[in-house]
């Protein structure tokens, strides 16, 4: 069974910039891992540190055990590796509010069931500054609602249609569905010319 992605509540990091793309949230050099585990270090590795390779005073550094990541426009451009997303929800990002998204990296994001929302940047700008004022203070992402609500606040987002439905009604995760639907999909590929059944 998918599970259905509704909401996100946590605490916030803000990442301000515009055209942050994939290789600063994980540079190409990890790209060689055989398998995703360790990505969640890699995030934002080299923007986190100083030249002399110690940690400096990067968001990433600072809001560890944040779930909501805050970003300003044309965030994720650049090349489409799924290593990015994979790198922000191994370090625990659960769901994005942002000015736009890069649409690869916002569909990449999607079959991990992070819910990329946009809003005009005078609200991210207010997020950011409000999430920086009280890093402990709890955001929620009502993806089902499109509205975000902090400090008493709440506002109106807005998701992509077919990424809302996906991840409000369980259907994300392609894998997992084909697994629930094991008879259909194998019938599915029996009747394909280019495959041995």
């Amino acid at each position: 069974m998918v599970r259905a992605i509704r909401r996100v509540t946590g605490t916030g990091v803000p990442v301000r910039g515009d055209d942050i793309d994939t290789d600063q949230i994980v540079p190409a050099r990890f790209l060689k891992e055989v398998t995703f585990d360790d990505m969640g270090e890699y995030a934002f590795y080299d923007a986190r540190r100083d030249d002399d390779g110690s940690l400096n005073d990067h968001p990433f550094n600072e809001y560890r055990g944040a779930r909501v990541l805050v970003v300003n426009d044309n965030f994720g451009c650049g090349s489409s590796r799924e290593h990015a997303p994979q790198a922000l929800l191994r370090w625990g990002i659960h769901g994005i509010v942002g000015e736009s998204f890069a649409e690869i990296f916002r569909d990449n994001c999607t079959a991990l069931g992070i819910p990329t929302v946009t809003a005009e940047p005078e609200t991210v700008t207010e997020l950011q500054n409000f999430v920086e004022s009280d890093p402990d203070a709890g955001i929620e992402i009502d993806l089902a609602n499109e509205r975000v609500v902090f400090d008493d606040t709440e506002v109106g987002v807005t998701a992509d249609p077919a990424m809302r439905e996906s991840l409000v009604e369980g259907e994300w995760d392609t894998t997992a569905l084909m697994y629930q639907n094991l008879d259909r999909t194998r019938e599915t590929a029996a009747s394909l010319p280019y495959t041995d059944s």
